[in-house]
């Protein structure tokens, strides 16, 4: 469980570094997925944004109850998993990912959602570790993003360099089984990774059903399992709130 600090800590910085580390089975667990994923689809060797949709039995790490626990100290008992990336940055791959709120992105109305960031290697500033703008979650608005696509970025859209401050930018650095928590608001990103070790992360997206998966807002030139119009919701805790969301769609 989540100390107090932590979640005063989760609410004022919009992330928090929890004093939690996933075992070793599960952490095995993870590297036998993704291997077996690459296996069958090495057009994922650097990010794949819907391992789901490939595999259940990823979902045996989103329902891990302390992870499930600390979800919900932060958005309450009533909350579904909407989806789950795989971020692998391979040994000298030079992918950045731009700063960027995920909100910009995202087919959830009211915006909400808890990021699970767990560290399948060491993620380290050498790397590519994440990078967090402590704070910038506070307004509860999407500052403005442009369309990027420029070579080596992970992700199309760049928020302005006007909405914050890259100087009070921090390093969320995390040993082996080590896992941060982050606000739907909250901007970040990543530099490359230069070095000669893997920077391998599982994301876990959370949602509270007090707010709607809407399908008709996600993006429709994308068809297919990557598709967010066809993920699949997977009710983890409590009850559908909004009484709106469709737990039937699989991928």
């Amino acid at each position: 469980m989540l100390t107090d600090d932590e979640i005063h800590h989760y609410h004022d910085h919009g992330y928090v570094i929890p004093d939690f580390r996933l075992d070793d089975e599960s952490l095995a667990d993870i590297r036998g997925s993704h291997a077996r994923l690459l296996a069958k689809h090495p057009e994922f060797t650097d990010y794949c944004p819907a391992v789901l949709a490939f595999d259940t039995g990823f979902l045996n790490i989103a329902r891990i109850p302390p992870i499930l626990d600390m979800v919900e100290q932060l958005i309450g008992p009533d909350f579904a998993l909407w989806n789950s990336s795989f971020f692998a940055k391979p040994a000298r791959v030079g992918t950045k990912t731009p700063w960027h709120q995920d909100g910009e992105y995202w087919p959830i109305r009211p915006l909400a959602t808890c990021s699970v960031w767990i560290a399948v290697d060491a993620a380290t500033p050498e790397n590519g570790c994440l990078r967090v703008i402590p704070g910038s979650h506070r307004r509860r608005e999407l500052g403005k993003h442009d369309f990027n696509d420029a070579a080596g970025l992970s992700l199309p859209l760049e928020i302005q360099a006007h909405e914050f401050d890259e100087d009070t930018a921090r390093d969320i650095v995390l040993d082996v089984g080590q896992v941060s928590l982050h606000d739907i608001y909250l901007i970040h990103g990543s530099e490359p990774n230069r070095s000669a070790k893997p920077r391998r992360g599982m994301t876990l997206r959370y949602m509270p059903t007090t707010s709607r998966y809407c399908r008709e807002l996600a993006d429709s030139r994308r068809g297919g399992p990557l598709s967010m119009a066809e993920r699949t919701l997977y009710l983890m805790r409590g009850a559908d709130r909004s009484g709106a969301n469709d737990f039937r769609i699989r991928h």
